[in-house]
């Protein structure tokens, strides 16, 4: 064992004599365990909420949306055919290794397309009107894109194969959506349109009877209470469309890399499309959560700061008391430059002990918040009855060096104090 150390080690371990020191050292290192837990902790619940709001977003929205500026096109397979052509090269250096470490992974890819149709329209069932956007979709693509919701009343959006354009269009409503119109699956229901037809008393309404075939839960308040499915054939004829439609919805294989097939197929397409990746679509959203994360990160960084200041006073202190202890192994050939290594090894075992201690704290917390579940939260607010933990490696890490840095970083004054000892001076006054 290099002496270095073993001076560090005993110093750290104060005698009876020197037990405030010993305390200050014991403080610091909570100081140090605390800060590095509660960072861990914190930082694991905001990335799972924004995973479950991302999911839950995901779950209903696309990827990736293509609309033309010329509002309806034709639905020709060509186009179709083209996106699902397109790809990009995956992200290199620090970017591909960030998005690896946040579940992407390969060769970025299109692999679902679905054609869809958009009607902003009110709905009333005599008893209750709503607004409400319908999405128009094809009931043999469109689960491959999105995700429905858990079916509690009817049936779901497979029944919509079944329809064969002879009666009053299926439609599949939120469960929010189904208490306030107070209606249940095999009510029908009426779609009023603003668009109509111009009379000598003014604009008439396009008025339409639809058949609610099922209620579902999607799990946010805002898709149960204002979105509903209906057949993309029914919602082109409601709208006089023929076979023209609004848009494309797209899934890709990593949603991290959704910007970059956006930008190549924003090239390939060209005008009159234009395509928006779900980061645009939602971006004040998960902008908000990014900063919130980084505030939070800055204000409990601040924890271990003060434990860093704990660690300068302890080594200044120590410094003090060990005066004769220097300038004995400074007599007896020390160089300052193991003087200076001895105080800092001592600040760096506060800090590293510290760090181990707060880091299994954090992973041990946030493994029993994540299975046993022992915190609730209201549903209705925070979309899960439980707090959400998403732990990723690449956090950890940045956290344990960040805390280790500072510690370390706090132990550089001290330690150059200590060198600095004249030893004939303490000798000569001892």
């Amino acid at each position: 064992m290099k002496y270095e150390f073993f001076m560090a080690l005993r110093y750290l371990r104060a005698r009876k004599s020197h037990k405030f020191i010993s305390l200050i050292s014991i403080i610091s290192t909570g100081g140090v365990a605390v800060g590095v837990m509660a960072l861990i902790v914190v930082i694991a619940v905001m990335a799972g909420f924004e995973n479950h709001l991302r999911t839950k977003i995901l779950g209903v929205n696309a990827h990736i949306l293509v609309r033309s500026y010329e509002g309806a096109f034709d639905h020709v397979p060509r186009l179709e055919k083209l996106i699902l052509e397109t790809s990009a090269e995956p992200k290199s250096g620090f970017l591909s290794l960030i998005d690896r470490l946040h579940g992407g992974a390969g060769r970025p890819a299109i692999t679902a397309v679905t054609p869809i149709v958009y009607i902003q329209a009110l709905l009333s069932s005599g008893r209750a009107v709503s607004g409400v956007a319908i999405r128009g979709v094809d009931p043999s693509t469109v689960g491959e894109v999105i995700t429905f919701g858990k079916i509690i009343d009817g049936v779901g959006i497979k029944a919509f194969a079944k329809w064969d354009g002879k009666g009053p269009p299926p439609i599949l409503i939120g469960k929010e959506l189904a208490q306030t119109l107070g209606v249940h699956a095999g009510d029908f229901i009426k779609i009023v349109l603003p668009s109509g037809t111009i009379t000598p008393v003014g604009m008439m309404p396009k008025i339409r009877t639809v058949k609610v075939i099922g209620v579902q839960t999607l799990g946010m308040y805002e898709y149960d209470m204002s979105l509903a499915f209906m057949p993309i054939q029914a919602a082109q004829k409601l709208l006089g469309l023929g076979s023209r439609i609004h848009g494309f919805e797209i899934r890709v294989s990593d949603i991290y890399a959704a910007d970059i097939l956006s930008m190549a197929l924003q090239q390939r397409l060209g005008f009159p499309f234009w395509v928006m990746d779900w980061q645009q679509m939602s971006r004040n959203l998960f902008s908000a959560l990014k900063l919130e994360k980084f505030a939070m990160f800055v204000v409990l960084t601040l924890i271990v700061l003060v434990a860093a200041f704990n660690i300068i006073s302890t080594l200044t202190m120590m410094v003090m008391e060990k005066k004769s202890d220097i300038a004995i192994l400074k007599a007896i050939g020390a160089t300052d430059g193991q003087i200076l290594r001895i105080f800092m090894l001592n600040g760096l075992m506060i800090g590293l002990i510290g760090t181990f201690l707060g880091v299994c704290g954090g992973l041990g917390l946030c493994w029993l918040l994540k299975h046993y579940k022992f915190i609730k939260i209201p549903k209705e607010v925070y979309y899960t009855d439980s707090i959400p933990i998403l732990l990723y490696s690449s956090d950890v890490v940045l956290i344990t060096v960040s805390a280790i840095l500072i510690c370390f970083l706090a132990t550089i004054y001290p330690a150059r104090q200590a060198s600095g000892i004249n030893p004939s001076e303490v000798l000569r006054n001892a």
